[in-house]
This record gives structure tokens, C-alpha cells and sequence, in this order.
């Protein structure tokens, strides 16, 4: 058996702390409202599905921006 050792940066920490405050954000504020407004477990299930496009949309909306200003920062800064 060998051990891996893994080196954590603040920057992973950073990251990592960053990415479960979004999925936390994502399931209390997107799949419960949505879950709570049916009574059945397949519509619920069906709801918590279709908002992952929701998650989708934000992600990729929010790369955009970022490759936008990384891509143009050179003109700016």
C-alpha cells in the first residue's frame, strides 16, 4: 500500500471552499423551491432534473465572462 501525499494550497482551498458554497447555494436556493412546489416523488425528481439546466446555464454563463476578461485584460489594464 502506498501513501499519496497531497499538497493543498490556499489557492485549492480557496477553490474547493468556493465550488461547495455554489452547490449549497444551488440546492437551497434552486432544487428545494423547485421540489417544494409538487407533492409527488417522481415530479420532484423531475423538478431537482430539469433545474441542473439552470446550474448549467449559470456555469457557463458565468466562464464566459471570465474567459471574456481574462481574454480582453490586456487591452484594459
Amino acid at each position: 500500500m502506498t501513501i499519496i501525499a497531497v499538497t493543498l494550497t490556499a489557492t485549492n482551498i480557496a477553490l474547493a471552499a468556493a465550488g461547495l458554497a455554489v452547490l449549497v447555494g444551488y440546492a437551497f436556493f434552486i432544487v428545494a423551491p423547485a421540489c417544494a412546489c409538487y407533492s409527488r416523488v417522481w415530479e420532484k425528481a423531475a423538478a431537482a432534473f430539469l433545474t441542473t439546466f439552470i446550474l448549467t446555464g449559470l456555469l457557463v454563463t458565468g466562464a464566459a465572462i471570465g474567459v471574456a476578461l481574462v481574454w480582453s485584460y490586456d487591452r484594459w489594464a
